[in-house]
């Protein structure tokens, strides 16, 4: 039997094995059940032959990254490896297993249910991005079964916190696991027939604007923090119309510039009352950085027309703060590695390929810009991500684990 046999045969495998792993909501923040899932991810790579390790991260580093009221949740990497006779390079295969709040009123009362109706699974985290999971696990069991091998060695991360920073999933595994990887496949951002070769990066700033309190009756007595807000967020008009002529062409021919959205968080500050002159008002800038921009020149750019901007505005007095930064990154879909997984999708899903960019961003960038090594991304996917009735379609399901294993069949390295 052939893999793709085997796969087609055990699909009601991959959903039960998705909906165990939608039965954990682990919410992040604050971070819940990690402890549980990492287990049960752990014990499936090692039932299918790869030597396995799940490394707790410390309590000084989570000190270091987390809030205090997040740091009674312990954070868990699983690394599985499968060494292959004769093989020379070797594939990382990469998915995150935390997912997003709930709320609302789901179809199935449950949002962790893991429900199955009219080739759909439902629950927070089947399309983002357990069923990515599923797929892979369910691929290297028909390998298994089947008696295939593999022509690459094979190494699998499931890593913690991509829905905050990453800072200590992907991130903590490039620094400190015992990873050697040619290749990586981080497996979200494009689905079906289309391949992601990279994505957008992103600086996020917090700006303060300080003014000085007063009677609401007075206003002429103070500076109206609020007042020089607005006219700062205006000015930015300006500086955001001038990063829309820079364009990047993505490989199917989409024109990509940097955005700017503002005002995601907002706040004023202590002492906040209708009858005061506000003292203080806070907003956030989120600066999506494309492929040919670097996180450091877009936030040098951004901090230095913050600042004239201000000098501009009369009483107008600024601090700006570092929030996060991820960066962009890009291979043109040029290596081997991406006409092999473009080979492995047109196969199976008999239609032709394209390779995307992504606007927003992904793990991807821990490989392809702090490992330099070709990174590629491709999941089932779904709808709904990150909202209410979130599903995967489990067609797609079973597609992506034939391609996975289409892959590792036919691309040596």
């Amino acid at each position: 039997m052939s893999p793709s046999a085997y796969l087609d045969r055990h699909a009601a495998d991959l959903t039960g094995l998705l909906r165990r792993l939608v039965n954990f909501p682990t919410v992040n923040p604050p971070g819940e059940h990690y402890d549980a899932i990492t287990a049960v991810l752990a014990r499936e790579l090692r039932d299918l032959g790869l030597a396995t390790k799940r490394y707790p991260i410390s309590r000084a580093e989570m000190r270091r990254h987390l809030p205090a009221e997040q740091q009674a949740f312990p954070r868990y990497n699983v690394l599985g490896k499968l060494a292959v006779r004769g093989a020379t390079k070797t594939v990382h295969f990469n998915a995150h297993y935390d997912v997003v709040p709930v709320s609302g009123q789901w179809r199935h009362g449950n949002p962790f249910s893991g429900r199955v109706e009219a080739g759909w699974i439902y629950g927070r985290g089947t399309a983002d991005m357990k069923g990515s999971h599923s797929s892979l696990l369910l691929a290297l069991r028909a390998l298994r079964a089947t008696g295939t091998a593999p022509r690459m060695n094979v190494e699998v991360s499931f890593t913690a916190d991509e829905e905050t920073d990453s800072a200590l999933g992907t991130g903590w595994l490039v620094e400190h696991a015992p990873i050697r990887p040619d290749y990586a496949i981080v497996m979200e951002g494009a689905c079906r027939g289309t391949v992601c070769c990279g994505h957008n990066g992103v600086v996020w700033l917090e700006v303060t604007v300080h003014g000085r309190a007063a009677h609401g009756s007075m206003p002429r007595h103070g500076v109206n923090a609020l007042e020089k807000m607005s006219a700062l967020v205006l000015a930015l008009g300006d500086h955001h119309r001038k990063l829309s002529r820079r364009t990047f062409t993505t490989p199917e021919g989409k024109v990509m510039s940097p955005t700017l959205n503002l005002g995601g968080v907002f706040s004023s500050g202590e002492g906040g009352k209708i009858n005061t002159v506000p003292s203080l008002a806070r907003f956030s800038i989120d600066r999506r950085v494309i492929a040919t921009e670097t996180v450091a020149t877009a936030e040098r750019e951004l901090r230095t027309f913050l600042a004239a901007a201000a000098q501009r505005i009369p009483g107008c007095r600024i601090t700006v703060a570092k929030v996060s930064h991820n960066h962009p990154c890009y291979h043109a879909p040029r290596n081997p590695f991406f006409a092999a997984m473009a080979e492995s999708v047109t196969r199976v899903r008999r239609s032709p390929t394209r390779f995307s960019v992504s606007s927003g961003f992904n793990d991807m960038h821990f490989f392809a810009h702090h490992l330099k090594i070709p990174t590629l991304g491709y999941g089932p996917g779904g709808a709904n991500e990150h909202a209410i009735d979130e599903r995967a379609s489990v067609k797609d399901l079973v597609a992506t684990a034939k391609i996975y294993a289409d892959l590792l069949v036919n691309f040596r390295g």
